[in-house]
């Protein structure tokens, strides 16, 4: 049976066709899944009986299930496990921010980068996710949302994977949220973060849509991120930082670099000097991020003093910078701890193709 879920509406009246199914069906169909929230065609009161029936027998409408779920204790952040019908897993979490709603979501299940300081990574990557497995993750919050009268407000692509290594099917995605018939989603409330892949920031910035780029940096040379970050050994900092530029250049949209603060091994005040130098004269600003602790990785945040000199020293250089408010720390929020839990109570869950 072929899969509807993830299909933008050209695509569902390609398959449709051999079924003599007038186009405008696709659009009809297309809304009663993405904005109704159907998951079978008896709930497409507006399409024929016989129809329905037809369709029901060659088309399938799959969504995520909740595997499990978590709140902090301060009621502003929720982690949901969702998973997906060949037992793979990913996380999605919900922030409810001052200005709204934020949501962070995943491109892959696990994360091939082997970021020394992140969670995902641990066990390396299963696959990329689909357009519409990725949809799914936004719709599940979406409906979540909407059963109190909220919505989604904005949108990061930070949770695991680098959603650039999954390029074309994270660009269909973003162009489906868009639709007016799914989310009607803007591009200027959605954020990409990447590892650094040179390639694909060209790539993007050719593509004329006004997302967000976030880049991680979380080093200010070679030598501190080439151990931090592998991918720094085919993509240097330098040409990283060249990419950026030249994406704020021609999209003219501010590039954020992130930062992740680590006790003893990025945060002294002479490697803000010398990521201050760095940046000089971008269209950017930094995030600075005290790293939320990976168990595994045996790397600490430094203490609060030590950050405000940190920040100090960029504001003193007259770059924007802003210190991430921590949320959801104590239900582990950071990309991939919760998922790993998960892993290690399923014995099997590694045995999926």
């Amino acid at each position: 049976m072929t899969e509807l879920f993830g299909l933008n509406v050209t695509e569902i009246g390609e398959v449709l066709r051999p079924f003599q199914v007038p186009d405008y069906r696709a659009r009809q169909i297309a809304e009663w899944i993405y904005r109704k929230g159907a998951t079978d065609f008896s709930e497409m009161m507006n399409l024929p009986k016989a129809m329905r029936h037809k369709l029901s027998m060659a088309f399938t409408i799959s969504r995520p299930r909740l595997a499990s779920q978590w709140v902090s204790s301060d009621g502003r952040t929720t982690k949901y496990l969702l998973a997906f019908a060949d037992g793979e897993a990913v996380e999605a979490v919900r922030m409810r921010q001052s200005y709204g709603n934020s949501i962070c979501v995943s491109t892959q299940a696990g994360c091939a980068m082997g970021c020394t300081f992140c969670a995902s990574t641990l066990h390396g990557v299963r696959r990329n996710l689909t357009v519409g497995e990725m949809t799914g993750e936004v719709l599940f919050i979406e409906e979540q949302l909407r059963a109190s009268g909220e919505k989604i407000d904005t949108m990061v692509l930070m949770g695991s994977g680098e959603p650039l290594m999954n390029y074309d099917q994270v660009l269909a995605f973003l162009r489906l949220l868009h639709e007016p018939y799914c989310l009607d989603f803007g591009y200027r409330n959605i954020t990409l973060s990447t590892s650094g892949i040179v390639s694909g920031i060209e790539r993007l910035r050719e593509e004329k849509i006004p997302l967000t780029l976030s880049i991680s940096l979380h080093a200010p040379n070679d030598e501190i991120r080439s151990r931090l970050m592998p991918v720094n050994r085919r993509y240097p900092i330098r040409e990283v930082v060249a990419a950026g530029r030249d994406y704020a250049n021609v999209t003219k949209r501010r590039v954020t670099y992130e930062y992740i603060l680590i006790d003893g091994v990025n945060d002294s005040e002479e490697q803000a000097r010398e990521l201050a130098a760095l940046l000089r004269g971008q269209m950017a600003s930094v995030n600075l991020i005290p790293i939320n602790p990976v168990a595994e990785r045996h790397l600490f945040r430094p203490a609060t003093e030590v950050i405000q000199r940190f920040e100090a020293v960029l504001k003193r250089h007259h770059l924007a910078v802003t210190i991430r408010r921590e949320m959801g720390s104590d239900i582990q929020a950071a990309c991939g701890q919760l998922r790993n839990q998960y892993k290690d109570q399923h014995r099997n869950f590694d045995e999926t193709p």
